[in-house]
């Protein structure tokens, strides 16, 4: 199933399929290894749900909600 990184509850993992986007923000994940093929797992969300934690590539990343709703995840494949 194919959800956005926004949706994904906690615990949940997935491998990344498309990385939405464009210009700077698009580069921006991209630098920060935010690529089609990652696989990535939800580790927390802050109490009012901006940011959210994933473990990305073998470290903890903190993306906003709006960084994290670009991201197209394939779940429970």
């Amino acid at each position: 199933m194919k959800k956005t990184l926004e949706q994904c509850k906690i615990g949940e993992s997935g491998k990344v399929v498309e990385v939405g986007g464009e210009g700077r923000m698009r580069r921006r994940l991209f630098d920060m290894g935010v690529t089609a093929g990652a696989e990535v797992t939800m580790r927390k969300r802050a109490p009012l749900g901006d940011p959210l934690e994933v473990t990305l590539r073998g470290y903890e990343l903190s993306l906003r909600r709006s960084e994290a709703a670009l991201v197209t995840v394939e779940v429970g494949a």
